[in-house]
């Protein structure tokens, strides 16, 4: 402990002398402010904590995948996480939920920490100094003690009332946008769009498939090799399965879709998104490297009834989205395609896809597909016709499980990257193998001088992304609409309100067929 109390002051030293900037503070007084005094291990890391904060808010560094938790400082909170504390009922309940909090915390903080170091002839080149910030194992040691002086106190765990009015995410649409926007009349004419969309979408879904066109020539990609893989996170309730890192893996590559793309540009091609070198001048800007097709990979988990599914999230990036003229507003730089599977029990210790649903990295087009497993809830009226968006499901016919040399195939459209059509096929020859790669490595892309990057800024946008849409559909409360997303930062409704990383949003929209809860009894 001794050696830990002489870091934490060093390093609480070190960033105080360095004069960080001063921003507004995320945390209000700690409800254990008891144990947070001057002369306790815990006063000491709760100041260097909030030292560190300040120094990333002014490094431009933040990032926003998890937000920070008022109160505790040593916590970030995820929209699961935010559910699951709500449930929260007795001391090992809590103590779950912080366990999962404290993850994420410990995972943003090493992306921030790395992300603020830059290479020493980067600095030199911008007359930025050395930023005075701590390792990650100062910190990490920093998040015990704070955790173990919470749970130390029985008010904490056993009546969570703090940790619950903390963990809170605040949801990706603007009131004060909707406002100025003249929502509640503007949204009338905007679902009429929606409608329409789906209407067309409809279309092509009901097309036989030798029918769809073919603007230039169908390539298809299938899974290869794990090139990395995330560490799966706590996930924080006793409903979930435990699952481990090489089950996980296993599960990956099993349900990774194949994915034929009508190709008639390099825009059509799938490949890896990175920092590329541009001119001396200049800034690096995001491209997508074509040599080595690629797909990041995700784990989440979902509420249905009284269990919590795991999820696979696959996301396939195109370098563009070319205009169809002039006036394209939802052209522009980068797209994404987005492919979630949810998984459940197949009664014999393993699991089955039950449920296929998918958006753009921007968060629109949001499509589920039903497999035999789950059935369409009826839907309230108050989310049905032009007041909700509600669940779409342009392929209404549902899935039946892919056998052993079977997998989904995702037929993609030219310029556009829409789905046209969702099947099982037989595995077979593919042209272009893509490997698996953790979602997270795109919060520490390397730059060409050196260090790294986030692909996303600090609200969770992707630079270079932005799309003309923005200035039309700003009335719908979601900022910069069309530009690529982080996760954790998709809205997905323009009329109504609906998160792709809701962890109650397949419980909304889905449940169990009367036979098969039979069958489970």
């Amino acid at each position: 402990m001794r050696g830990t109390r002489w870091s934490v002051a060093g390093a609480a030293l070190g960033l105080i002398l360095a004069g960080c900037a001063s921003v507004p503070d995320p945390y209000r007084a700690p409800p254990v402010a008891a144990h947070l005094t001057a002369a306790t291990d815990a006063g000491a890391c709760a100041r260097l904590l909030r030292a560190v904060d300040e120094r990333v808010q002014a490094l431009g560094v933040r990032d926003a995948m998890a937000a920070r938790v008022a109160g505790f400082p040593y916590l970030r909170v995820d929209r699961l996480g935010a559910a699951l504390a709500q449930q929260a009922a007795d001391r090992v309940q809590t103590e779950r939920v912080m366990a999962r909090l404290a993850q994420l915390d410990a995972q943003a903080r090493r992306v921030e920490l790395a992300n603020a170091r830059q290479p020493a002839r980067q600095r030199a080149a911008t007359n930025a100094p050395e930023p005075a910030l701590p390792a990650a194992d100062v910190l990490d040691a920093c998040r015990s003690v704070l955790l173990a002086a919470d749970t130390a106190d029985p008010a904490v765990l056993a009546q969570p009332v703090a940790l619950k009015a903390a963990a809170q995410v605040a949801d990706d649409y603007t009131l004060a946008l909707r406002v100025a926007g003249l929502y509640p009349l503007v949204k009338i004419p905007f679902a009429a769009g929606v409608r329409g969309w789906q209407r067309e979408t409809e279309a092509v879904f009901a097309q036989p498939l030798a029918a769809l066109p073919v603007a230039g020539r169908l390539v298809r990609y299938g899974p290869g090799a794990v090139q990395s893989f995330p560490q799966p996170l706590a996930a924080g309730s006793a409903a979930a399965a435990p699952l481990l890192r090489g089950e996980w893996m296993a599960l990956a590559l099993r349900h990774a879709p194949l994915v034929v793309v009508d190709t008639v540009t390099p825009d059509d091609e799938i490949g890896r998104l990175h920092w590329a070198a541009a001119a001396p001048a200049a800034s690096p800007a995001l491209a997508v490297d074509l040599s080595e097709p690629q797909a990041t990979v995700r784990l989440h988990w979902t509420r249905l009834g009284p269990q919590l599914l795991p999820q696979l999230v696959y996301t396939f990036w195109f370098p563009a989205r070319p205009a169809s003229g002039a006036l394209d507003l939802l052209a522009g730089h980068l797209d994404a395609l987005v492919w979630r599977v949810t998984l459940g029990p197949d009664g014999a210790g393993g699991w089955r896809a039950w449920a296929y649903d998918s958006i753009h990295a921007c968060g629109c087009y949001h499509q589920f597909f039903a497999t035999t497993h789950l059935a369409p809830r009826a839907e309230p009226a108050a989310t049905q016709g032009w007041l909700d968006e509600g669940r779409f499901m342009p392929q209404p016919a549902p899935l039946p499980d892919p056998r052993a040399d079977e997998r989904i195939e995702l037929r993609v459209a030219a310029r556009t990257h829409y789905l046209q059509r969702v099947q099982v096929v037989t595995a077979g020859n593919v042209a272009r193998r893509y490997v698996l790669v953790d979602d997270d490595d795109l919060r520490t892309l390397p730059l060409p001088g050196g260090g790294t990057r986030s692909a996303f800024d600090g609200d969770g946008l992707v630079p270079g992304s932005t799309r003309g849409e923005r200035w039309l559909f700003w009335p719908m409360g979601i900022a910069s609409a069309g530009q690529m997303r982080q996760w954790g930062r998709h809205a997905t409704a323009f009329v109504g309100r609906r998160h792709f990383d809701d962890p109650l949003l397949f419980d909304r929209y889905f449940e169990r067929p009367a036979a098969a809860m039979v069958g489970q009894r």
